[in-house]
């Protein structure tokens, strides 16, 4: 099955970390999108139990993904990558299909998909 993200080693480990500390190892990763925020289209992540029939599903560093076949155009080639810094730590999706962001750093739109933009 073809990668259609990049979790990198570190934000792998991060769900790992998550998934132990909420006593749910062995749960997908569901990586999606949503309309909203202020550009159109925000990003989802969170842990699912079940893969749907129309889901896409790899692994990487451990971590069993899953993505709707919908959003898996808007996803194509993004990195999912874990940064830790004084004030903290948080993922950082980097997705080369966005053509613009906003302030929040929430919310995007690709050149074909403009999504339903509202409020960050």
């Amino acid at each position: 099955m073809e990668q259609i993200i990049h979790l990198t080693e570190s934000a792998a480990y991060q769900v790992k970390d998550m998934m132990e500390q909420n006593d749910e190892q062995g749960a997908f990763l569901r990586v999606s999108v949503k309309g909203g925020g202020c550009s159109g289209l925000s990003y989802g992540m969170s842990l699912d139990h079940e893969a749907a029939k129309d889901d896409l599903q790899f692994e990487q560093h451990g971590i069993k993904v899953l993505i709707g076949k919908i959003d898996a155009p808007i996803l194509q080639g993004t990195k999912i990558d874990y940064k830790q810094s004084l004030l903290g730590g948080g993922f950082t999706i980097d997705n080369p299909n966005a053509i613009a962001t906003c302030g929040c750093g929430s919310s995007f739109r690709t050149a074909t998909n403009v999504g339903a933009p509202g409020d960050c």
